[in-house]
């Protein structure tokens, strides 16, 4: 779906530059643009390989595991479906572990296999269960302590005090993150209420 308004935004811009008489400009920036973002991707790379070296030696000397044991009673109680002990919910730890250290390429598999540890707790497979919704929400508004790729694109375009969002980006990620919970409480158990009087009226 989102690849289709993508495609129909950038249809409807280059319709309208034709009729409008701009599309040279048009074809100028999208040249442009893509030299800009190859040139800032390869820029990027010696910045991210450092901040994310760095989150490595933080994982390998054993925070992660530490913070996964810290936030491990809270977790049993955003998801109480999930037995203590599975699987499941040692990648969800380990997954909020790495994304409060700016770790996406060591959270994406681990929230794969979590995804994955969760079907197979869900009786009903071709609906996403409350866990399921509970850790998406989550994964998608989780807590950061470093914006690794925010601070290196900073650092790009030469800021002077690149890590200035550091505080503002925890209590931005940390109210998201509770907003994403308290919606997804709220839609279920608005559900769960439905079920429940349905049950009650048949």
């Amino acid at each position: 779906m989102v690849h289709i308004i993508w495609v129909s935004m950038a249809a409807i811009g280059i319709i309208y530059a034709v009729f409008n008489g701009t599309i040279e400009e048009v074809n100028e920036v999208i040249f442009e643009s893509a030299n800009e973002a190859v040139y800032l991707t390869i820029s990027l790379v010696s910045i991210l390989v450092f901040w994310l070296g760095l989150m490595r030696v933080a994982e390998e000397a054993g925070l992660l595991v530490k913070l996964a044991k810290f936030f491990k009673p809270l977790f049993t109680r955003l998801f109480p479906d999930i037995p203590h002990n599975h699987p499941a919910m040692g990648y969800i730890l380990s997954n909020f572990s790495a994304n409060i250290f700016g770790l996406g390429n060591a959270a994406t598999p681990l929230g794969i296999k979590a995804m994955k540890e969760m079907k197979s707790l869900n009786d009903d497979k071709d609906e996403a269960s409350r866990s399921m919704i509970t850790f998406l929400a989550l994964n998608t508004s989780s807590v950061t302590l470093i914006p690794t790729t925010m601070i290196a694109i900073r650092m790009q375009y030469e800021s002077t005090a690149p890590t200035e969002i550091v505080i503002s980006s925890i209590f931005a990620t940390l109210i998201s993150t509770i907003g994403a919970i308290l919606v997804d409480r709220y839609f279920y158990y608005r559900r769960q209420g439905r079920i429940d009087y349905d049950l009650t009226v048949k």
